[in-house]
């Protein structure tokens, strides 16, 4: 007897060709953040789900917000799938919006190239693949027919890369939507319920330029910024005795990600501006790691010695980004168990719900009160997908068992009471 769950492994393995195609035509439209052009993904985006009849809301944010974040355009999608009365919204969110390419790619980073089964290109891992997976999930959902209670929305934003203020935390605070349960953009073989936090601050170091000729008439601000930079990488050692209690999250971890400054090759530095990315575990207080940051930065630029009659070095601290961790919700649970449930049985293996050091829009919508995981197309690892590297890549089969897994999920959530 076919049963409903057969039904939908049957359509979407009908339907995957087209799937794979709807993910190569995403990744072939560039949303490199910076500078953050995503305007024009989104309404790609939009005229896809259309011819599919699916017609996604555009939600254009002003522009003056946008370059307040230091983004250049900014449309979220959200698609509205009601079912019937009663039962609760569950939201699919997935972000456009990826790092830009970089060096090293042996092949092109918006090609969509399929070799050996597998799709390479900037977004097909992370996570332009469950943009597709999510959409594919729905039709197969809505293939069968049947009653179901309560609705679906997916959530296409462009603001995972800045920290999702002109994405999902715009979407919520407007009002544009409030759903119950959400299932964002994640992994195949791993439920995703807790993640790290993430503080980016710029420290901007103020010396005194000079000619290289004549170094002691100024004070080297690259000099000083190396002493601080020392004192910043130290913390890593004690960071080490920081745990977390949730699995699959270890330890803080600080990286300083981009320096610039000087004006020539012979000229003392007079000005350097680092830029500091601080992992925290779900257990710190983000208040009081930032406050420590900013001490040691000041503690270090006060020792730094300039040269006899230069003057002292000064440094602005700001904040870039307060990403704060993921909390598992008590409400998550019906999440979690439908999908290890259904991802055991299409992977053929028991799938475990722990913790993640990267971080994601999904916080956005827990710190809501809406209950949240992280499931959808991808590896076993980050370092296996080659997120934010080159040659990122997804393996077709990964794509093909989370639509499934995604599919079936909704299914359950979705039956009459």
């Amino acid at each position: 007897m076919t049963t409903a769950l057969d039904q939908i492994d049957a359509w979407i393995d009908a339907h995957f060709d087209e799937e794979v195609k709807f993910l190569q035509e995403l990744v072939r439209v560039p949303t490199d953040t910076p500078p953050g052009n995503n305007a024009p993904h989104a309404d790609r985006t939009a005229e896809l789900l259309a011819a599919m009849g699916l017609n996604a809301e555009k939600h254009p944010v002003p522009e003056a917000e946008v370059k307040a974040v230091g983004m250049e355009s900014v449309t979220n999608l959200i698609l509205r799938r009601r079912y019937g009365d009663g039962g609760k919204t569950i939201a699919l969110n997935a972000h456009g919006d990826v790092v830009p390419p970089g060096e090293g790619w042996t092949h092109d980073p918006y090609g969509g190239e399929i070799v050996d089964g597998k799709m390479y290109g900037r977004a097909t891992a992370v996570s332009k693949c469950d943009i597709a997976s999510f959409t594919f999930a729905i039709r197969a959902l809505e293939s069968l027919g049947a009653k179901l209670a309560g609705s679906v929305e997916l959530h296409v934003t462009y603001d995972e890369e800045f920290g999702g203020v002109v994405g999902p935390d715009w979407l919520l605070s407007k009002g544009l939507t409030k759903p119950d349960l959400m299932i964002a953009a994640g992994f195949s073989y791993q439920v995703v319920v807790a993640h790290n936090g993430c503080l980016q601050l710029q420290a901007t170091v103020h010396g005194d330029m000079a000619h290289a000729a004549i170094p002691d008439s100024g004070t080297d601000a690259l000099q000083a910024t190396n002493h601080i930079l020392n004192a910043l990488y130290a913390l890593n050692a004690d960071y080490l005795n920081i745990t977390s209690e949730v699995e699959g999250i270890t330890h803080p971890y600080l990286n300083v990600g981009q320096i610039a400054g000087g004006t020539n090759t012979n000229v003392i530095p007079g000005k350097v501006v680092l830029n500091i990315d601080r992992r925290m575990i779900p257990e710190e207080d983000p208040a009081e790691v930032e406050a420590s940051i900013r001490q040691t930065i000041q503690d270090a630029a006060s020792s730094f010695n300039p040269p006899r009659g230069g003057k002292r070095v000064t440094v602005d601290v700001k904040r870039l980004l307060l990403s704060r961790a993921m909390k598992p919700l008590p409400g998550n649970q019906p999440l979690v168990q439908a999908i290890q449930k259904h991802a055991q049985a299409v992977l053929g293996e028991a799938i475990p719900a722990l913790g993640t050091p990267l971080y994601t829009d999904v916080r956005l919508y827990v710190e809501r009160g809406i209950p949240g995981v992280i499931y959808g197309a991808g590896p076993r690892t980050v370092l296996e997908s080659h997120a934010k590297r080159a040659d990122e890549r997804l393996d077709l089969r990964d794509l093909r068992a989370a639509t499934k897994v995604i599919a079936r999920t909704l299914l359950d959530l979705l039956q009459p009471a």
